[in-house]
């Protein structure tokens, strides 16, 4: 009787020195290339980090690291220009951006992913087809209508066009999505109400999503730039970005050190916020892939 083979005995047949180097240098590659994108993606912010620690006296191209690191450049630019009052405005915007998009992003979402009312795809369709257009194409629409209402150099002007995202509906309708139905029936066979279920079942089934409204609607907010650009003509009203316009166009400053203080000003409030909500965020993303 011959003896069994090592296929038929439950166990892995080993691999060979060869396929073993062939996995080791593919497992090599595969690493080599999530550093050189690690290099290519945090390379300008370390630059721009280590260049704003830069002494008065030191070139700004001599060297990677600074020979006397000083966080005085981050005193100039608070001296140079007003901002606290920049970030000030740009948190009031940002603020009021992600309140409404967390809140009718949800309900948008919540709509479209209940079945049962005509003209849901539709509607849909109509938003789907909206983010086809580049935001260039309706600048000009969008701002004689807010010089219309009124609201041209206000931060009133500056959020209403970003009140809410089509891309954070879709976000929210496909975590609502996800959702189990048994879960939904079970709500109403206890006698709740649509907005009963509403906030007492998808909403803490979809915090993931909400976490990345959350965060890109502050991120929209933060660094939009050309927008404001139009609205705003009083500096008093001025957001960050077109603030750090200022800091790097005046003939006063001229200075890469302060406008790399500057940069790293703006974007650290961004970072601490993605930090804080990582945990949700990737969450969320899986949510969302869950179910379209």
């Amino acid at each position: 009787m011959s003896a069994p083979s090592p296929s038929g005995s439950g166990q892995r047949p080993r691999r060979t020195a060869a396929a073993r180097r062939r996995h080791r240098f593919g497992l090599a590659g595969r690493y080599a290339t999530l550093v050189l994108m690690l290099v290519v993606m945090l390379g300008p912010i370390v630059w721009q980090f280590l260049t704003s620690i830069r002494g008065r006296t030191e070139n700004v191209y001599d060297g990677v690291l600074p020979a006397r690191p000083t966080l005085d450049n981050y005193v100039r630019v608070a001296e140079s220009f007003p901002l606290l009052q920049y970030v000030g405005n740009t948190l009031t915007v940002a603020a009021l951006a992600v309140t409404s998009n967390m809140l009718f992003a949800a309900m948008g979402g919540y709509a479209l992913s209940r079945a049962g009312w005509k003209g849901r795809q539709v509607v849909f369709t109509v938003l789907v087809a909206t983010l086809m257009f580049p935001f260039e194409s309706v600048m000009i629409s969008m701002f004689l209508t807010v010089r219309e209402m009124g609201l041209v150099d206000t931060l009133i002007g500056v959020w209403l066009p970003g009140a809410v995202s089509v891309l954070n509906i879709m976000v929210m309708r496909a975590a609502f999505l996800a959702v189990p139905r048994e879960v939904e029936e079970a709500a109403v066979l206890d006698g709740a109400g649509e907005w009963t279920r509403f906030t007492r079942v998808f909403l803490p089934a979809a915090k993931g999503a909400l976490a990345v409204v959350c965060i890109t609607s502050f991120m929209g907010a933060w660094d939009d730039f050309l927008w404001p650009l139009l609205v705003l003509t009083n500096s008093d009203h001025y957001t960050l970005q077109l603030g750090l316009k200022t800091l790097a166009g005046a003939t006063t400053v001229n200075d890469q050190r302060l406008v790399a203080a500057g940069a790293m000003a703006a974007l650290i409030p961004m970072m601490l916020l993605f930090f804080a909500l990582q945990r949700f965020f990737f969450k969320g993303v899986g949510e969302g892939a869950v179910k379209t």
